[in-house]
C-alpha cells in the first residue's frame, strides 16, 4: 500500500517553516518510500478544509499518516478524525475558533503576501470542524511544550489526555529540538 505523510502547517505559516522544512530533510534523506505533501494552506478555514477533503478524496486508497503544528495539529485531527490515519501534533491549537478570535482583522501573511480578513464567521467556520475530544485517541502523539508563548499547552493535554502524550518542560510555540523527534515520529505514523 501507497505511503503518504502529509505535512499541515500553523497559522500564518507555510511548507517554508523551519518544522517542515526538517520533515522534508528527513524525509530526503530516510524515507523515499513515503509520499511527502505539505501544501501551502489556505488562509480561510472553508478554503482550507475543501482542500484538505481533496488530498483526503486523493490518497483514500493509502496509508495516510499527518503531522500538524499549532492550527495544522487542529487540522491533522480534523483529517484522521473524518478520515483516519495517525496523526503527530506539535503544540496543536485545541480549540482554535476561540484562540483566533484575538486575530480578527486585516492581515497580510508573511510567507504568500497574501492580504486577508478574519471575520466572526471564520471562528464559526473552525468551531463546525472542532470536536471535544478525539475519536480514536491512539491515533495520536502529541508533542508539547510548556513555555509555548502562543498556546496554553494545557488545553491541548487536556484534549488529548487519553492519547500519547509527550511534555517537555520550557521550549515555546515553534517547540524546540524537533528534529530530535522525527524517526520516531515515522515509526509512529507508518510501522
Amino acid at each position: 500500500m501507497k505511503k503518504v505523510l502529509i505535512y499541515l502547517h500553523g497559522f500564518l505559516s507555510s511548507p517554508a517553516s523551519v518544522k517542515a522544512q526538517a520533515t522534508l530533510a528527513y524525509w530526503q534523506q530516510h524515507h523515499h518510500d513515503i509520499e511527502f505533501v505539505c501544501p501551502q494552506l489556505p488562509c480561510y478555514p472553508d478554503d482550507a478544509k475543501n482542500l484538505l477533503d481533496g488530498l483526503a478524496q486523493k490518497y483514500q486508497d493509502a496509508h495516510v499518516g499527518y503531522v500538524g503544528s499549532s492550527l495544522g495539529g487542529f487540522l491533522s485531527t480534523y483529517m484522521s478524525d473524518n478520515y483516519g490515519g495517525k496523526a503527530v501534533l506539535i503544540n496543536p491549537a485545541a480549540k482554535p475558533h476561540e484562540v483566533l478570535e484575538e486575530y480578527l482583522g486585516e492581515h497580510v501573511h508573511p510567507f504568500t503576501q497574501e492580504r486577508f480578513v478574519l471575520k466572526p464567521e471564520h471562528m464559526q467556520q473552525l468551531e463546525q470542524m472542532y470536536q471535544p475530544v478525539p475519536v480514536d485517541h491512539a491515533q495520536f502523539w502529541v508533542l508539547l511544550q510548556t513555555e509555548d508563548e502562543t498556546l496554553d499547552y494545557r488545553d491541548a493535554e487536556q484534549k488529548y489526555q487519553r492519547s500519547k502524550l509527550t511534555i517537555e518542560q520550557g521550549g515555546d510555540h515553534a517547540f524546540q529540538g524537533y528534529e530530535r523527534f522525527l524517526p520516531d515520529i515515522f515509526r509512529f505514523l507508518f510501522d
